[in-house]
């Protein structure tokens, strides 16, 4: 996520289109803003679902119209391509646009304007473009229900996401993030989360990835009457664990009495490192069930760093 995030402020003065593309809940729309952020922070986001458009509601959304266009149209109006002006344009569900517009697009794309529904006079566009789907279209392309001209045009900047399962190291930080959130709207104290929960969030493949994850804490959060958010909050799910990591307490006499005992320095060094494997490296969950703050773990791991290391 980190590279992803650096490729982001890469491209923050590129005219280019972006394509964010990954499964439905791993957030492109919130990646779609951080463009937005580092490019063109102070002017307008506009964002749009174009799945479900048909040809006419999308040119009349992106474009406008003039007065008399069609039947109803008894004024002017503007399109989202001149309110984001200066801005960004986020069309999302790109992948479900109907052929026709397809065409409209490229053309938009390639010369840099349009033409309101019922003009003959073309308008310059001055908004940066950003796309999402969660559909892989090298696939649509192939199987001929995707532009190939199109989908070249667009993975100028290509951005993919990978679902939750794939970074499990990012669940601790998330769960703590929206546990934060809903107590914060609830009006609740935040919970401190246990271990438990941390083991459990960190078993799950999340097929619905962050937007899931969200759900499920939120709804604990809800359940939660006092003291640390546990597992009463969760039993009810009845869920399988996946191959992810998982977060589990130390045992309580891990040393054999006639096995020859580590150094305090070494036991340290050990107990860091088999927890920071058990959390994929998610310093925020080891230190947790380490018992310490991260920033003293941070401290520990700087001074246990060697030459070698």
């Amino acid at each position: 996520m980190q590279a992803l995030f650096r490729y982001i402020e890469a491209i923050a003065d590129s005219t280019e289109p972006v394509l964010v593309t990954g499964e439905s809940g791993t957030g492109k729309e919130l990646l779609a803003k951080a463009v937005h952020s580092v490019s063109a922070s102070a002017k307008p986001w506009v964002a749009v679902n174009v799945a479900g458009l048909d040809d006419n509601a999308f040119s009349d959304s992106l474009f406008g119209h003039v007065k008399g266009a069609f039947t109803g149209a008894d004024k002017a109006r503007a399109g989202l391509v001149e309110k984001a002006s200066g801005g960004v344009l986020f069309l999302d569900e790109i992948g479900d646009l109907e052929p026709v517009s397809q065409v409209k697009l490229l053309r938009f794309i390639q010369e840099g304007e349009y033409y309101p529904l019922g003009s003959d006079q073309p308008k310059k566009a001055h908004a940066r473009l950003v796309f999402a789907t969660n559909h892989n279209l090298a696939e649509k392309m192939e199987a001929g229900t995707f532009r190939r001209d199109l989908y070249y045009r667009l993975q100028t900047h290509m951005v993919t996401i990978p679902p939750l399962r794939e970074r499990p190291e990012d669940i601790p930080l998330l769960l703590e993030h929206f546990v934060e959130e809903a107590a914060s709207t609830m009006g609740k104290e935040i919970p401190e989360i246990s271990v438990d929960v941390l083991n459990f969030f960190c078993s799950q493949a999340f097929p619905g990835n962050i937007r899931e994850l969200r759900g499920i804490a939120f709804d604990g959060v809800a359940r939660q009457t006092s003291g640390p958010l546990n597992m009463d909050s969760f039993n009810h799910l009845n869920r399988s664990p996946s191959n992810n990591a998982k977060i589990e307490k130390p045992e309580k006499g891990a040393f054999l009495i006639n096995s020859e005992l580590p150094t305090i320095k070494q036991a340290i060094h050990d107990l860091v490192l088999a927890a920071l494997k058990k959390t994929c490296g998610n310093r925020t969950a080891a230190a947790k069930i380490l018992g310490i703050s991260q920033p003293a773990l941070s401290k520990r791991l700087k001074n246990m760093q060697g030459p070698d290391d």
